[in-house]
C-alpha cells in the first residue's frame, strides 16, 4: 500500500471501529454482546420487549422477554433487559439475579454494569455503585453511554444524599 493511501485506510478502520462499539446494541443503552444482532430482532417476543421498554411497559417486558430468554437462555441483553423491567416495577430482587445471569454470559456486559450499580444506588449502596462505575472505565475504552449515564447517576445520588455542612 503506498504511504499516502494509509490515511484514509486508517481512518475507514478506526471509524468502523467506532461504528461498531456504539451499536454494541442490548436493551436500554444496554450493549455488550449475546444477542445475535438481525436474527434477535426478528424475534417476534425480543421485538415486542423492546418496544414495550420505550413505552415503559414494564410488566409487557418482563412477559415478553421473559418468553424469549426461556428459549435463549445464553442471551445476556434478554436477561438484563429482565433485570431492568423488574429493578423498574420494584423487584430488586429479582432485578439483581437476572443482573448476575447477564454477566455470568457476558462479563463485560456495559448495559448490565450500568443497571446493576443503577439498582446499587437504589439500594443506598454507593460503593457499589461506583465499583460498576469502574468496571465500565475499564471496559469502555473510548467514552460510551453506559458509563456516562451511570457516572451522571451517580452524581445525582451525591447530590441527593449530600450531608449539609455546618
Amino acid at each position: 500500500m503506498k504511504r499516502s493511501n494509509i490515511a484514509p485506510a486508517l481512518v475507514c478502520v478506526l471509524s468502523l471501529a467506532i461504528s461498531l462499539s456504539a451499536s454494541g446494541a442490548g436493551g436500554g443503552g444496554g450493549g455488550g454482546g449475546g444477542g445475535g444482532g438481525e436474527v434477535v430482532l426478528q424475534d417476534p417476543d425480543f421485538r415486542a420487549a423492546m418496544d414495550a421498554v420505550k413505552r415503559q411497559d414494564w410488566g409487557q417486558v418482563v412477559a415478553r422477554m421473559g418468553a424469549y430468554a426461556q428459549r435463549k437462555p445464553d442471551d445476556a441483553d434478554a436477561w438484563n433487559e429482565l433485570g431492568h423491567a423488574k429493578r423498574r416495577m420494584g423487584d430488586l430482587e429479582s432485578a439483581f439475579r437476572d443482573y448476575a445471569r447477564a454477566l455470568k454470559i457476558d462479563p463485560k456486559h456495559r448495559g448490565a454494569h450500568e443497571y446493576l450499580g443503577e439498582a446499587y444506588l437504589q439500594i443506598g449502596d454507593l460503593a457499589r455503585a461506583e465499583q460498576e462505575l469502574k468496571a465500565l472505565d475499564s471496559l469502555c475504552w473510548l467514552p460510551c453511554e453506559q458509563y456516562s449515564d451511570l457516572k451522571a447517576e451517580i452524581a445525582r445520588y451525591r447530590n441527593l444524599h449530600a450531608k449539609p455542612s455546618i
